[in-house]
């Protein structure tokens, strides 16, 4: 039987996530922003004092905290079907679109994983529990990978 000649959209979206996970990784620009620049992205998440590295830690902003946790609201059945397995993939590409969305910030993530339970636990607490339930884990910061 002939193989379907396109590509799935999660097959992309994974793609797109690792794509951008890698590149975000390389990169090494100490000054994130470009001067001058009058471009807003709307809820994009912050840098403040208080990195137990030295560096500064993300902090999130409202908007960007709805949005991850309405985000987090809309896969929570999926995940409760899925499991734990497939629901953490799911959780990581999730988390990357989310920090893709706001400003780019997908190694800062991954450098202070527990961004999404502090967000989540002052945001959304509720939808946080079910997600943690629905995926098997302690903490959404367990759940991510990469």
């Amino acid at each position: 039987m002939p193989q379907p000649r396109w590509i799935s959209r999660s097959t992309l979206l994974l793609a797109g996530v690792f794509t951008a996970a890698a590149l975000t990784a390389c990169g090494t620009s100490s000054d994130p922003a470009p001067t001058g620049s009058s471009a807003s992205t709307t809820g994009a998440a912050t840098s403040a004092p208080g990195s137990s590295t030295g560096k500064p830690a993300p902090t999130v902003s409202d908007a960007s905290a709805t949005q991850l946790c309405d985000m987090l609201r809309q896969e929570l059945s999926n995940w409760r079907i899925q499991g734990g397995t497939l629901g953490k993939i799911g959780l990581n590409a999730l988390v990357h679109e989310w920090a893709l969305r706001n400003g780019g910030i997908n190694g800062q993530v991954l450098a202070d994983k527990a961004i999404l339970d502090r967000t989540t636990t002052k945001s959304c607490s509720d939808v946080r529990q079910q997600a943690i339930e629905a995926l098997g884990i302690p903490n959404l910061a367990a759940g991510l990978a990469f």
